[in-house]
């Protein structure tokens, strides 16, 4: 107990001294030994590398999980050293969804049919997400985060101890400055050179682990190397799905054909009609020019948006005019025969409002 004291008052004492020396060298009061300026170089390396680690660590964080509540839970499971549930992605959900829609609306059904071959797609896309997030995590993740929690903590306690050392040296310098009798300052002088040697040896382990920071980036450049292939892997996977959706979709007899259409404007309703099933206005044995509107049943619409037509067959359209519109036998629904003076061609409803 009596050591335990000594040490107690022994390490109070220090700490004052360091207190004093740091205090007197912020008000200028006292010299400060300068590291030379190779070493002040690897300091500022090594802050930089800490500093980009971070920020590179916690946006690809972000990037992979965007919500922050599972990144939340994922980082509890990590510190109680227990294994993150199963969770599945959105893809993987919605394909699901899919999939039990498909069900109730009817798997013979041209939207049942497509619901099936997109949400398996999904399911698809889902898995390969899942794959790549625990993949950049194994391979990119986690050495950022061991060199953030393991050598740069490493780095920052001797670093500490390095700083301790030095404001001992120069509270043995301070004293000796002071020392009057020659007893004391050979006491101060066996003092300084004890601080001295505890310095230089520190200052060498301390610039080990600082040139020790090329090595880590050498290290973290193999991992971004290898998160790239990774990336590039799951995009090209995410691309090869879609195409073979896109063939299967191309096959169907209920398959879509997308057209183009004005930008902010509503969905070009021709991009919905059945590639396999057009309609009577579509065929050569009818024209446009041959509809007669009907003895009853003729509307007048206001136009909502503008609309370019696509083919002889339709009509152009300009936002707020009005036009006459009717439908005929064997129509898609989606469409209406609009006249306009001595103008008349196919119309898309969804750019319309049909008025009483």
């Amino acid at each position: 107990m009596d050591f335990n004291v000594r040490k107690l008052a022994a390490d109070a004492g220090i700490f004052f001294s360091r207190a004093v020396q740091f205090t007197e060298e912020r008000l200028g009061q006292a010299e400060k030994t300068e590291l030379d300026a190779h070493f002040e170089n690897l300091l500022s390396r090594a802050d930089c590398t800490k500093n980009w680690t971070e920020k590179i660590y916690r946006q690809t964080e972000v990037m992979l999980q965007p919500n922050p509540g599972a990144r939340i839970e994922e980082f509890l499971y990590e510190k109680l050293d227990r294994k993150v549930p199963p969770r599945p992605t959105n893809g993987e959900i919605l394909g699901q969804f899919m999939l039990e829609a498909a069900k109730e609306f009817g798997p013979g059904t041209p939207y049942g049919s497509t619901l099936i071959k997109v949400g398996d797609c999904q399911r698809r896309l889902g898995g390969a997400e899942r794959e790549f997030l625990q993949t950049s995590s194994i391979s990119f993740l986690t050495p950022l985060r061991n060199f953030l929690e393991g050598d740069w903590r490493t780095i920052s306690k001797e670093r500490r101890l390095l700083e301790n050392r030095r404001l001992d040296l120069d509270a043995c310098k301070a004293r000796l400055k002071k020392a009057k009798t020659a007893e004391a300052k050979a006491a101060a002088e066996h003092e300084m050179r004890v601080a001295q040697t505890e310095f230089d040896r520190q200052a060498e382990v301390t610039r080990l682990l600082l040139e020790g920071i090329s090595s880590t980036h050498v290290n973290h450049l193999r991992c971004l190397c290898e998160f790239v292939e990774v990336q590039a892997m799951y995009y090209s996977q995410c691309h090869n799905y879609m195409q073979e959706l896109q063939r299967e979709l191309g096959r169907s007899p209920h398959s879509l054909e997308v057209n183009s259409h004005p930008a902010g404007s509503p969905t070009d309703p021709s991009t919905f009609l059945p590639l396999n099933s057009p309609s009577l206005l579509e065929t050569d044995a009818l024209q446009i020019e041959e509809v007669q509107p009907p003895a009853s049943g003729t509307r007048k619409a206001k136009v909502l948006y503008d609309y370019d037509a696509g083919d002889s067959s339709e009509l152009s359209l300009r936002a707020d005019e009005l036009i006459t519109v009717y439908t005929v036998p064997g129509m898609d629904s989606d469409w209406l025969i609009g006249e306009r003076g001595n103008q008349k061609g196919k119309v898309p409803v969804t750019y319309l409002e049909l008025l009483s």
